[in-house]
């Protein structure tokens, strides 16, 4: 019963690479294990905000809380995640014009 409402959470070693180039602007982040997440579960990377100049890269390594969504938030994420989707179909192909 607790499962449905409550979020479990750990905390977890983790990579960050990020990338500010002409090729690419990323920042991406991988758990230590095999760590799946799923809809309405979060991450929190702890640490200083990673800030870099144009046209570097760097990879480092940090700590994460992982919070594991409950039940209901997976699903109302899901049902969310519907609507969200289906509003950028109705504005992506929108014969409209623009003024």
């Amino acid at each position: 019963m607790t499962r449905l409402f409550t979020r479990e959470s750990w905390e977890t070693g983790c990579t960050i690479a990020v990338e500010h180039t002409a090729e690419a602007l990323h920042a991406h982040v991988e758990l230590d294990g095999d760590v799946a997440i799923g809809p309405g579960d979060q991450v929190r990377v702890h640490g200083a905000p990673v800030r870099i100049p144009f046209g570097e890269s760097i990879t480092l390594r940090r700590r994460a809380t992982v919070s594991r969504a409950g039940l209901v938030a997976q699903w109302w994420t899901r049902l969310r995640a519907q609507f969200d989707l289906t509003e950028l179909y109705e504005i992506t192909f929108s014969s409209e014009k623009v003024r």
